[in-house]
């Protein structure tokens, strides 16, 4: 019998990080949308698929509770173990395939069950796994995050993806090796684009999409593309599937997904508000952006909060800036494209947020200020919700959970910074602060090691990495070009180094992800 039912297992999945994986952002994904949160006196979380196990090891480090991974690929479980021995977080990660898990007898009851890309990845046989899991082990209240490939989206790409896999499966060789393959696949499709197949005549963003694949990490492209179960789907039939674990859809978990200003019209919003059937209404919104990739909080006895109860769980929230203040942009990218931010309402947001040397600010607080008191009904709420949907701030813990997070936190990001030195495949730290991750590439994080072993300036912490990268016979490589020889390596590696010790420093150190 084939362990790996078809999935792709001689190259190592990606590692990275899914913010909208973490229970806080959850939480106010939930709240924004006026629905009550799980209790989270005692949390237990549960990934199924959790790959790499990043995100899982980040979210057990940084976060109060017991959490759970299931994978099915023992070189998954490896990595992901590893990095909790590292954390001493409490959590258990396990080669179990989904049928397995169903099976066994010793699961918990779980206030969060999350999945990220692997429904659209999976057999039907798999999928009912998933559903006899969920109905087994969620608690009543309890939440699961869904994300998955979606139709209307991908009806241009699903011919592409098949052409493809059926070149590897029946051209390539197991010679070649998988990125082999891929390789050839994707050059197939491209000369039979120039030689004028219809497909791509008729389907004008095929094109476009094949030339992007090409350019894409092969290890993605690997899972994402060549598994043999591959099967996007309409929002009604991911929900259908769910409603037999007594699930219902409470939300978007991506805020930015919730505002309808930002993603639709006038006119197709009169459109969808004049639906009140939930699953007819999100089907028809995908139509209206064609949407091919899906985030979705279900809930099992969802609760409707009143408009007081939301406004007060808000504004017992607090939130920070995760980037530095300097750095913020008054446009972010939504349905409608690029939409730009008031700046008379975002600005005062912002300088509110960094005072006081941008230390958490509960949700209440910045109501009352009087600096923000004057935006105009509800802009305030919106405002956290875009920077938050943006990755410009985030809702915070309280400080009984940050000294839980911290230790853990500390040694997490440690092991890391340790594996920068031979590997750039984690770009992300732990923050005890927010519960999650912050982005910190390879080179920052190099220079984070330098900086801990004692070194004091910038220009320290770049020739420490340069030396690193030189006995392993490596370069940088800036604007699609090896940087040629020690100068000009060192010259850049100098200027991410003096980037660093500004202001993002400062940023990394509020949120403890460094001393």
């Amino acid at each position: 019998m084939d362990w790996t039912s078809g999935y792709v297992a001689e190259i190592d999945y990606t590692h990275g990080y899914y913010r909208e994986l973490a229970p806080g952002l959850i939480d106010i994904a939930l709240l924004m949308s006026g629905h009550e949160p799980p209790d989270r006196s005692s949390t237990r979380y549960l990934e199924l698929g959790y790959g790499q196990g990043l995100s899982a090891n980040i979210h057990a480090a940084a976060s109060p509770g017991e959490f759970w991974g299931a994978d099915f690929n023992p070189a998954h479980a490896v990595n992901a173990r590893s990095l909790a021995a590292s954390s001493g977080a409490d959590a258990k990660f396990f080669d179990n395939s989904f049928a397995e898990m169903a099976a066994r007898d010793d699961l918990p009851e779980f206030d969060y069950i999350v999945l990220h890309g692997v429904w659209s990845w999976v057999s039907d046989d798999n999928r009912r796994a998933i559903v006899d899991i969920i109905r087994k082990h969620l608690k009543v209240g309890g939440v699961v995050y869904l994300s998955y490939n979606t139709l209307p989206g991908w009806a241009v790409g699903m011919p592409l993806r098949h052409m493809m896999t059926l070149h590897a499966e029946t051209v390539g060789s197991d010679a070649q090796g998988v990125v082999g393959r891929i390789d050839g696949s994707i050059a197939f499709g491209q000369k039979l684009a120039e030689v004028g197949a219809r497909y791509f005549a008729a389907n004008s963003t095929a094109k476009g999409r094949l030339d992007a694949i090409a350019g894409q990490n092969r290890n993605y492209v690997a899972h994402e593309y060549f598994n043999r179960d591959w099967a996007p789907m309409y929002f009604s039939d991911a929900h259908a599937w769910l409603v037999d674990a007594k699930t219902s859809y409470a939300c978007a978990a991506a805020l930015l997904d919730q505002m309808d200003g930002f993603n639709l019209s006038p006119a197709q919003q009169e459109v969808i508000n004049g639906i009140p059937y939930v699953v007819l209404r999100e089907t028809v919104r995908d139509y209206m952006l064609n949407q091919q990739f899906r985030r979705d909080v279900l809930v099992r006895g969802a609760r409707k909060l009143t408009p007081l109860e939301r406004q007060e769980r808000l504004f017992a929230s607090k939130v920070t800036l995760v980037v530095p203040e300097s750095e913020i942009s008054f446009e972010v990218e939504a349905g409608l494209g690029k939409v730009s931010l008031k700046p008379d309402i975002y600005q005062p947001i912002v300088d509110s947020l960094a005072a006081d040397g941008g230390r958490p600010k509960l949700i209440g607080d910045l109501a009352r200020n009087p600096a923000l008191s004057s935006l105009p009904a509800g802009a305030l709420i919106e405002g956290l919700a875009v920077l938050m949907g943006s990755g410009r701030a985030h809702p915070t813990q309280t400080d009984e959970e940050q000294a839980i997070a911290e230790p853990r936190c500390k040694a997490l990001n440690a092991a890391l910074i340790d594996r920068a030195r031979f590997s750039g495949d984690v770009s992300c730290l732990a923050s005890p602060v927010i519960g999650g991750g912050v982005g910190v590439g390879r080179f920052e994080q190099m220079f984070l090691g330098a900086r801990a072993r004692g070194l004091k300036t910038a220009s320290d912490w770049a020739k420490d990495a340069w030396e690193t990268l030189a006995r392993q016979n490596q370069a940088i490589i800036k604007d699609g070009e090896v940087l040629q020889g020690a100068e000009a390596n060192l010259r850049e590696l100098d200027f991410q180094a003096q980037t660093l010790a500004g202001r993002r420093l400062e940023v990394l150190r509020r949120l403890k992800v460094v001393d």
